[in-house]
C-alpha cells in the first residue's frame, strides 16, 4: 500500500509541535525554581541571652514571616556545633557588642551570601561581623564550581543506564558494568573534583563513596526502569534522574529556597540526594547525610534487583550487543 504524499509533511509538523509542547515543560520546570529563589523555613538559629535571642527571632519573623524556622541556642558555642552538624544554615550570635553572623557556605555560599544581606537588615545598614564556621572550599568560594562539576555525574550517570539497557543483554553483563561503572565514577570523580579542580576539600575515601553510591542509584535506576518497562521505562528514568530531579536538586543552592514541595521531592531524587551527600561528606565529615545516603541507598538496590528480575534483551535491535 502506497503511502499518503503527505504523510512525511504531517509527520514533520508533529515532531515540530511535539518538541515545542516539551518546550513549553521544560523551560519553566528548569527556569522556574531558579527564578523563584527565597528563603522557605530556612533553618538558622540565634544564639546568646535569652531576652535578646527572643527579641531577635521575633524580629526574623516578623521581617520575613515564613522564611525561617529559628532554633534558639544558649551562645556561640552552641551554635558552631549546630552549623557543624548541619542543623542550621547560620547563626544570630547576639553578643556585647551587638549582632554577629555565623556561616556555613560550605553548605550552600548562596544562602550565607543571602543571609549575609539579612543581618545588615537587621542591624540597621551597619556592618556585621560574619564568620565562616564551615568554609566553601578556598578554590570554589561561591560554589559554582561544585554545582558545574555535578552536573556531568548525572548526565554520565542517565546515559550509563541507557546504554547498558540498549546495549548489553545479560542480566549480569549489565550488573558488573553499574558496577564497575560506579567504581569508576567514584575514583575519577574524586580525582577531578578534589585532586584537579579543588572544589571539595574533604576526606577523599568519602567523597568518592558518596559519588560511588550516587552514581549507581541514577545509572541503576535508569537501568532498572530500562529492564523493567523496556523504552518507556528508559524515558521515565531519563524524566526522574535529570528532566525533573536536576531543576529540583537544588545543587548550586539550597532545597529550602526552593519553592515547596518542590525542594523537599528534590531530595527524594537522586541529583538532590546525591549533591546533599556529596556536601556532607566535602565539608561536614558526613553530618546531615542520613536521608541522603538512605534515598541513594535505595534506589541503588531497586534499580539493580529490577536489572536482575527485569528482561534480558535490549529495548529494540541495536547495532551492538554483549551477551554473557
Amino acid at each position: 500500500m502506497s503511502r499518503s504524499p503527505r504523510s512525511p509533511m504531517l509527520l514533520a509538523i508533529l515532531a515540530a509541535a511535539l518538541a515545542v509542547a516539551a518546550q513549553a515543560l521544560l523551560v519553566p520546570l528548569f527556569a522556574g525554581p531558579a527564578a523563584n529563589l527565597a528563603p522557605r523555613d530556612l533553618p538558622v538559629a540565634v544564639a546568646g541571652p535569652t531576652p535578646a535571642t527572643a527579641e531577635l527571632a521575633g524580629r526574623l519573623a516578623a521581617a520575613r514571616p515564613g522564611a525561617f524556622t529559628v532554633t534558639q541556642l544558649p551562645d556561640a558555642a552552641a551554635a558552631d556545633r549546630a552549623l557543624r552538624d548541619r542543623e542550621v544554615y547560620a547563626a544570630f550570635v547576639v553578643g556585647p557588642d551587638g549582632v554577629g553572623l555565623h556561616t556555613a557556605p560550605g553548605a550552600s555560599p548562596t544562602v550565607a551570601a543571602l543571609l549575609t544581606e539579612a543581618a545588615a537588615g537587621l542591624s540597621g545598614g551597619r556592618p556585621v561581623p560574619v564568620t565562616a564556621v564551615v568554609p566553601a572550599d578556598p578554590d570554589d568560594p561561591r560554589g559554582a564550581g561544585f554545582a558545574a562539576g555535578f552536573l556531568p555525574l548525572a548526565l554520565t550517570s542517565m546515559l550509563v543506564g541507557v546504554l547498558i539497557t540498549v546495549l548489553v543483554t545479560g542480566r549480569r553483563a549489565r550488573l558488573v558494568g553499574l558496577l564497575g561503572y560506579a567504581l569508576l565514577a567514584a575514583l575519577v570523580g574524586t580525582a577531578v573534583l578534589h585532586g584537579w579542580l579543588g572544589v571539595i576539600g574533604g576526606d577523599p575515601a568519602a567523597e568518592a563513596a558518596a559519588i560511588g553510591l550516587f552514581a549507581l542509584a541514577a545509572a541503576g535506576a535508569v537501568a532498572g526502569l530500562g529492564a523493567l518497562l523496556g523504552g518507556p521505562g528508559l524515558g521515565l528514568g531519563v524524566l526522574l534522574v535529570f528532566l525533573v530531579g536536576n531543576p529540583l536538586s537544588a545543587v548550586s543552592a539550597a532545597p529550602e529556597l526552593l519553592p515547596q514541595p518542590w525542594g523537599t521531592v528534590g531530595q527524594f531524587l537522586p541529583v538532590g540526594a546525591g549533591g546533599t551527600l556529596l556536601r556532607s561528606a566535602a565539608f561536614f565529615d558526613g553530618a546531615g547525610a542520613g536521608r541522603s545516603v538512605a534515598v541513594l541507598a535505595g534506589y541503588a538496590v531497586l534499580g539493580l534487583g529490577l536489572v536482575l528480575l527485569g528482561r534480558r534483551g535490549s529495548p529494540r535491535p541495536a547495532a551492538a550487543e554483549i551477551t554473557v
